[in-house]
């Protein structure tokens, strides 16, 4: 095999695949990305079994074939070259790389070896706009457990058409906070429901914020079937295997009614509770909120025997009775930072029950966090 390329080409091409190649397996040919040279195009691939990333390269190309080469191998050499055309050939069990006045071998394997990447089924697509996508994908991603001790939520829940919008509903909950984001379907139908993986989550992210500008379309396409998640945007491909299980009925967490709300500016409630978590238990990290309705304001304060203690007060509009609630910061924290508005809705029932956070006047995101019981 032998073409020619881009630098710039080569470097995004390999910046999309090489983050899903393995970096400590069982199988050392997942370490490699797969480099398959037709008469009119050029595929790179890589997979951990998990997730498949295929994604197509614009080049010259004089000798097709195919091989496999050490993924941050060839991602680090690449990046360190300074002439805009760079060839590629295949010598034996190594390909040489060429640009410029500078040339290396890579030592890879056989094509053989590498696993096969199922193709798409492309029935009954549905489309997504892009960066809304990307969007709400990462503001629920971050929610999700981090381990796999209950391995349903591990990953971020995918809703379409359900009792519950008339749309695409993404969840993720670790059992102490939750988030759900609504978001509509340009095209599709059908009600599917599916767990998806949050490695997968984070490379659909990483997939469509790393296309160039000019190559950028404004829809993504999705298929969920047959326990396997699909994308393919712009000249980029992803396969995924789905987590087995069903996402628990998170819905009856959420209060349907509230006896108190205070619409609060969320930058000055952060400030006031970064305030307050420099005097808070370590491991606990317990902020108390009360809210008045009599004068109108959000009370944040902490209080730690080693440390000292802290209050601020905020001026809110305050609808309902005099609470107080005690939480984790960093999780309050985590909700307000993805929340993207200036107002908060912050909305609670009691010192015991589940307190929610929403974007002021908008109905599409919302974010429950549970309370430390006192």
């Amino acid at each position: 095999m032998k073409f020619t390329c881009t630098k710039e080409n080569l470097s995004s091409a390999l910046n999309t695949v090489c983050s899903v190649a393995a970096r400590q397996s069982n199988l050392p040919i997942l370490t490699n990305i797969f480099i398959s040279v037709g008469e009119s195009k050029v595929e790179f691939i890589a997979t951990d079994l998990e997730v498949a990333i295929k994604t197509s390269l614009r080049a010259r190309v004089e000798t097709v074939g195919k091989f496999t080469v050490p993924a941050k191998t060839l991602l680090d050499y690449v990046s360190l070259l300074t002439d805009e055309q760079v060839e590629i050939c295949l010598k034996g069990n190594e390909i040489v790389v060429k640009s410029g006045n500078s040339s290396t071998k890579i030592k890879g394997s056989s094509a053989d070896e590498y696993p096969v990447i199922p193709e798409i089924v492309e029935d009954h697509p549905f489309l997504l706009l892009a960066e809304p996508f990307k969007e709400s994908l990462s503001k629920v991603v971050f929610a999700a457990a981090k381990n796999e001790i209950r391995p349903e939520l591990s990953g971020v829940y995918f809703g379409f058409f359900t009792e519950r919008y008339n749309g695409l509903v993404l969840a993720a909950t670790d059992s102490y906070r939750l988030v759900e984001k609504r978001m509509s379907v340009a095209q599709g139908s059908g009600e599917i429901k599916s767990i998806v993986p949050v490695k997968t989550v984070q490379e659909i992210i990483k997939l469509i914020s790393n296309v160039k500008p000019e190559e950028a379309e404004n829809q993504v396409r999705l298929w969920v079937g047959g326990n396997q998640l699909a994308i393919r945007y712009g000249q980029c491909e992803l396969t995924s295997r789905l987590i087995d299980g069903l996402y628990p009925d998170y819905v009856q967490i959420v209060p349907e009614s509230f006896k108190t709300t205070a619409t609060v500016p969320v930058s000055v409630l952060q400030k006031s509770i970064k305030a307050a978590s420099l005097f808070t238990t370590m491991g606990v990290n317990a902020v108390s909120f009360d809210v008045n309705a009599e004068s109108g304001s959000v009370s944040i304060s902490s209080a730690n025997t080693q440390t000292g203690e802290h209050m601020s007060e905020i001026d809110a509009n305050v609808a309902g009775e005099e609470n107080s609630i005690l939480l984790n910061h960093k999780y309050v924290l985590d909700g307000l930072s993805h929340l993207n508005t200036d107002e908060a809705d912050f909305k609670l029932n009691s010192s015991d029950a589940p307190c929610l956070f929403t974007p002021k006047g908008k109905e599409d995101y919302l974010y429950v966090v549970m309370p430390i019981r006192q």
